[in-house]
Formats: C-alpha cells, structure tokens, sequence
C-alpha cells in the first residue's frame, strides 16, 4: 500500500471529499508545453528528477536523500542473452547529476540521465525486480528523443527564484513513522512552509485526487513530521507546480482545513490506517 492507493479506498475518498472542499484552481493558463510523445508517466517521473536537481543547484544548503531510483539499482539483469547493469545506469546517473551541479548546464547527458533514473524509479515502486517478468528490462537504456526535447522544454519554463527557499528546502522528503503508516510516502518538495507537488499533465486542472494527495502528505506530516526538516517546522501553504503550463498554484492550509476539526480526523487516520 502507498498514500496513493490508500486514498483510493471508497471509505477513505468519501471521508477527504466531506471534511475538505477542493479550492478554485483560478484563471485557465496557457499549454506552454504540450506532450511530444506518449510517454506522459515516464516524461513526467524524468522532469520530478530534473526539476529537484534545478531546485538543488538554486538551493545549495537543500536537504536530499537517497533517490527512489536508487533503490532499484541493486544488481545486473540478465535476459535473452543479454544483460543490463542498473548499479551502471545509476552510477552514470549520479555523474550526470554532479556534471549539472557544479556547471550549471542542462546538457544531453543530463537528460539522459534522468529519463535512466525515471526506468529505474519504476522497478522500485512495481516491485519488478521480483518478479517473474522481464519484459519491462528491454527498455531500460532506450530513450526516445522527443522525450529529451519535451524536459528541455519543461525544464526551460522553471523560474528557479520561484522556489528559492529563505530557510527551509527539503527534495522528496518523506513524513518518518507516519510515511511506514500507509506504506510508503514522499512528496516532491517542501520550500519553507509550503509543500509543493509537482504534476506533468496537459490539463488545466485540478482533479480531486491530486488534491486529496496534498491534503494526505499535510496529514502525514502532522502525524509524523517532515524528515530532514526542523522539528518545529509547519506546513501552512500547499500547492502544485503545473510543469506544462508553468504556473505554481498554492492555497494555505488553514483555508480548507478547520484546525478545531484536524484533532478528531488525525485520530479516524491513523485508526483506518493501522487497520489496512
């Protein structure tokens, strides 16, 4: 089980869709960047990495942790006479990565690499280096260049002064105890007191799920903190990044959440979780 699909649960979806109402999304934006293949899941994984690497080199005391595609990076895949190294792919990767840190230069091989590391996050969150199946290993390594063209895009539409954090960034933090509660839980990012998803989609708008998802980390992150950032820390704003549109849409907390009300819920939350 993830946040995810414990959100999904009909019990769990009807208890968020009655406590919180979903605020208005606003003015429609312009599709500044629209799909260049039909790799939309894979295209926006790559752009999660991308755009925490842009946030790390903006933020350079920013706190990180072991990427999720790193998990996956355990061991070399043989099939049909063939063999993939992941441990490989990621080292490569994390090259990359560095390469952009110290330069600055969103080059091809950075691209590469995050397309590489978006394969890799899905062995992880599939479970796949434990099955049976093989299939999904023949395309690990093969990128299509429209998808390199789509992040340069994205990538160019990110105001870095945006999301420069005065005291507090945190890159795909998890909520410590409270992430092990649902089975699993990172959000993209936390500058200062906001809590910010990113959401690759060519769409102006704001679908209940994604919603429920941001109201699940605030959740999360009253029950079990935020790892990497101060004890003390709040989070008093949530917000997507629309990455297509480039447009950073927030609301604060305490306009869909009742402070008198969250003690009770907190409570029916971690009682439906730990029932799971």
């Amino acid at each position: 089980m993830s946040l995810t699909s414990f959100l999904k649960n009909p019990d769990v979806r009807e208890r968020f869709k009655a406590e919180f109402s979903v605020p208005p999304l606003g003015t429609s934006k312009e599709l500044l960047a629209p799909p260049l293949s039909q790799n939309h899941s894979l295209v926006g994984t790559a752009f999660d990495y991308l755009f925490r690497f842009c946030l790390e080199r903006s933020n350079p005391k920013a706190v990180t942790g072991e990427w999720i595609a790193e998990k996956a990076a355990l061991c070399d895949i043989e099939f049909d006479d063939c063999s993939v190294s992941l441990p490989g792919i990621a080292a490569k990767a994390k090259k990359a990565y560095m390469d952009y840190l110290r330069t600055g230069t969103v080059d091809d091989a950075l691209l590469r690499a995050t397309v590489c590391l978006a394969q890799l996050d899905v062995i992880f969150r599939r479970d796949l280096l434990h099955g049976a199946d093989n299939s999904y290993f023949k395309t690990i390594g093969k990128i299509h260049p429209a998808d390199l063209r789509d992040l340069q895009r994205l990538i160019s539409l990110v105001k870095p002064g945006t999301f420069k954090a005065k005291t507090v960034c945190v890159l795909n933090p998890r909520f410590g105890r409270a992430s092990k509660l649902v089975g699993g839980a990172d959000c993209d990012m936390v500058i200062d007191d906001a809590l910010i998803e990113i959401k690759t989609i060519k769409n102006f708008q704001l679908e209940r799920s994604h919603f429920d998802q941001l109201v699940g980390y605030y959740i999360l992150s009253r029950i079990g903190g935020i790892t990497g950032a101060p004890k003390d820390h709040q989070i008093r704003r949530l917000g997507i990044y629309f990455s297509r549109f480039g447009h950073l849409w927030m609301f604060k907390v305490d306009d869909v959440i009742k402070k008198n009300q969250l003690p009770k819920f907190l409570s029916w939350f971690k009682a439906i979780a730990k029932a799971r």
